[in-house]
């Protein structure tokens, strides 16, 4: 057998022997009473790191080589791997786990562990590049299924400057703050990050696809503040307009954005938004 055939084997097994080791309840999945196996069974796996079960099927018995770094780090996540068992599974991938120099998209454990306490809450990580890692099923609910979204769908800034677009509705002056804002942010990233290839490639094809960026690019305020506006108007579809509190968490080591969107208690927008995550995830679960 080829190497690269002995390398994707081993990485099946690898993950096999994860996934039987996980517990259901760490990772946020109910352990029921009919379950023969103590650990994740190979749908629950799928849908955690956000892959078919076919292809994680092809990908433990060996028949699909080369799996992207998106997918290894989705599966190092939703396994609960840690550093060094994360690096091993990037390596039996045939690929380099991301280090200094890079955007980090690691979301550890313990971060994973705190998104877990917000299971009716609408959540969504992104790095600080504004790459999508993760998000929760009220935030695919809420605001469409991440699931759906390829390439560049992916980065925040390319989705509000190019396409598709989102959910949320603003008032032009608010489109116009809150596009400087993500340029800023972007640009300050850049100046962290310049040596990532990754991230110069996307600010390459946001230039050659936005006249918009191009112009906040060469303006941006850097010392602006990122957090100006703490509200947002979500038009649901099924629901219609949601005012919702948005608020950022940083995570500071990882440097990864964490953005929570919740109403008050007891309001109309509570309760719409209610009624949207339970449209939502009935409609997944069916």
């Amino acid at each position: 057998m080829e190497d690269g055939g002995v390398q994707a084997w081993d990485f099946g097994t690898a993950v096999r022997r994860w996934r039987d080791r996980a517990a259901p309840e760490a990772v946020g999945v109910p352990a029921g009473r009919r379950r023969r196996a103590a650990g994740l069974r190979r749908e629950e796996l799928a849908g955690l790191a956000g892959i078919s079960v076919d292809y994680l099927t092809r990908l433990e018995q060996g028949r699909a080589v080369s799996p992207s770094g998106q997918v290894v780090e989705a599966l190092a996540r939703a396994l609960r791997l840690s550093d060094g068992e994360r690096d091993v599974l990037f390596e039996l991938a045939g690929l380099v786990a991301p280090g200094s120099g890079l955007v980090p998209g690691r979301v550890t454990p313990s971060i994973q562990r705190l998104l877990d306490r917000f299971d009716h809450t609408p959540v969504i990580v992104q790095d600080a590049a504004f790459n999508f890692v993760t998000a929760n099923a009220p935030y695919d609910a809420l605001m469409g299924d991440t699931s759906a979204w390829r390439g560049n769908e992916r980065n925040g800034v390319w989705r509000n400057l190019v396409g598709p677009g989102t959910r949320a509705v603003h008032a032009p002056e608010e489109r116009a703050v809150f596009e400087e804002s993500l340029v800023a942010r972007l640009r300050l990233t850049a100046s962290r990050y310049p040596a990532d290839p990754a991230l110069r490639r996307l600010i390459g094809e946001l230039e050659a696809a936005s006249p918009r960026f191009r112009e906040l690019w060469d303006t941006a305020d850097l010392d602006a503040d990122p957090d100006r506006s703490r509200h947002k108007v979500v038009d649901h579809p099924a629901v219609g307009l949601i005012t919702l509190d948005c608020d950022n968490l940083s995570v500071a080591r990882d440097d990864l954005l964490i953005t929570v969107y919740t109403a008050e208690p007891g309001t109309y927008d509570a309760e719409r938004l209610a009624l949207a995550i339970v449209l939502g995830t009935q409609r997944v679960a069916g």
